[in-house]
């Protein structure tokens, strides 16, 4: 088994996130024709909704990857703090990982027919069991991509595509 290094690994996820975007763009179509129950892949979210957000930097070093804890705050949306948070930050390449548990989530399973998300819906708290995903370059901006699982109060679990999650307490 060959070993990567941390630095180039980012890269090869940053480029695996920019070429999947890429190669949706060359298929774009007009918002309006994403059919109801679905959510175009240029999706971005709503901006400013996690005011309860908290940042801290755990690396300082400069010969070291930097890296952060973020935490949400109860009713904070995490796409759009975490969209926030790449922009500001001016995050061209990383990975992400996360637990947790939300009040409400919205996942997407990608219909190459529809060339859209298909929303599935959990209006419910659950625990967030992991988030998984990384920050790429699309257009010259960050942009994240993220998939998730939640687990329901019976265990069942349900996951995709990450679009949107309140926080219900903290993430």
């Amino acid at each position: 088994m060959t070993s990567i290094s941390r630095r180039s690994w980012l890269t090869l996820t940053a480029c695996a996130c920019a070429s999947v975007a890429d190669a949706l763009s060359a298929h774009a179509f007009a918002a309006e024709e994403v059919p109801p129950g679905y959510t175009s892949p240029f999706h971005v979210p709503e901006l400013g909704k996690a005011p309860g957000i908290r940042v801290l930097q755990t690396t300082v070093v400069s010969s070291t990857p930097r890296s952060w804890i973020i935490v949400f705050a109860n009713g904070d949306e995490v796409m759009s703090g975490l969209t926030d948070w790449v922009r500001r930050e001016k995050i061209a390449g990383a990975r992400l990982s996360a637990i947790g548990a939300f009040s409400s989530a919205k996942f997407g399973w990608f219909d190459k027919d529809k060339r859209a998300y298909r929303d599935i819906r959990v209006n419910e708290q659950v625990e967030c069991v992991s988030l998984i995903g990384d920050v790429g370059l699309v257009n010259g901006h960050p942009a994240l991509h993220v998939h998730g699982c939640i687990a329901r109060e019976d265990g069942a679990v349900r996951g995709g595509h990450l679009l949107e999650a309140t926080v219900f307490p903290n993430a």
